[in-house]
């Protein structure tokens, strides 16, 4: 007999204040969703570097965000956005950030890597034109931590790079009320939404110090949806039997689990 995939939940793994749009459009389908953030995101204790920049903005041939986050932070700290700036953003997500601070492909250029299956560093450098970039300025908006690929790149090909922090990724505490939560959650088969491969190894982390009767297993058969072929390749390594890899952005994530149903 098939199983019932309606009945397992869709278990959200970002912090819960950046869920909850999409927690209501996974609820629309009728699916039941749990809350197990992985990632905190934290401000910075002090914001003066990231000012600093934004003050300089026009000085730059280019301003690349890592992520969402980073262009939360960036635009909670702008007073006034410059006229004719050019953006480069990894993956749909940060373009559809992007959009709800009104700026899109009417109101500026942002480049973004055309293959919606693999967005990351090395395909949004395929996109930028280095020759021209040479020689000119780069800001590069991220976390407190990460990647360097993109910005050594960059200065390979005599880019002049900036980086400045806007936040930091915080990996949250297992108290005694959440180790439950995760005991419970592993007891049935779920649709788990990872989108970094950070969190993942923080639920692998987590799910080893709680020390269950078959805890590793019963993580390694959940069903994983994740939106980068680097979560992927992540979630592989550690064991997981059960990856759904969609393009980039919410709209493909929601898509996926729509077909489970």
């Amino acid at each position: 007999m098939q199983k019932n995939l309606v009945a397992n939940k869709v278990i959200l793994t970002r912090p819960v204040a950046q869920a909850q749009d999409f927690a209501r459009q996974v609820k629309a389908m009728g699916r039941d969703v749990a809350h197990f953030p992985l990632l905190e995101i934290a401000a910075l204790d002090d914001n003066t570097a990231l000012i600093t920049q934004l003050g300089q903005l026009q000085g730059y041939a280019l301003i690349a965000f890592v992520s969402p986050n980073a262009i939360d932070a960036f635009f909670r700290h702008l007073t006034t956005l410059p006229e004719n700036l050019t953006f480069a953003v990894m993956g749909e997500g940060s373009r559809a950030k992007l959009a709800e601070y009104g700026v899109n492909d009417q109101t500026a250029t942002i480049l973004r890597p055309r293959n919606a299956l693999k967005t990351d560093s090395e395909t949004l450098l395929a996109e930028l034109d280095l020759d021209v970039l040479r020689g000119q300025k780069v800001l590069i908006v991220r976390g407190e931590s990460g990647r360097e690929l993109l910005a050594e790149a960059l200065r390979t090909h005599g880019v002049e790079v900036v980086q400045v922090a806007a936040y930091r990724r915080v990996k949250p505490v297992l108290n005694d009320e959440n180790e439950k939560h995760l005991a419970q959650l592993l007891e049935s088969d779920n649709d788990w939404v990872i989108t970094s491969s950070e969190a993942l190894r923080n639920l692998c982390d987590y799910v080893e110090a709680l020390n269950l009767n078959g805890g590793v297993a019963k993580m390694q058969r959940q069903h994983l949806l994740v939106p980068h072929s680097r979560i992927e390749e992540t979630a592989q390594t550690l064991g997981f039997l059960h990856i759904t890899l969609t393009a980039s952005g919410d709209e493909q994530l929601l898509v996926a689990l729509q077909s489970r149903l």
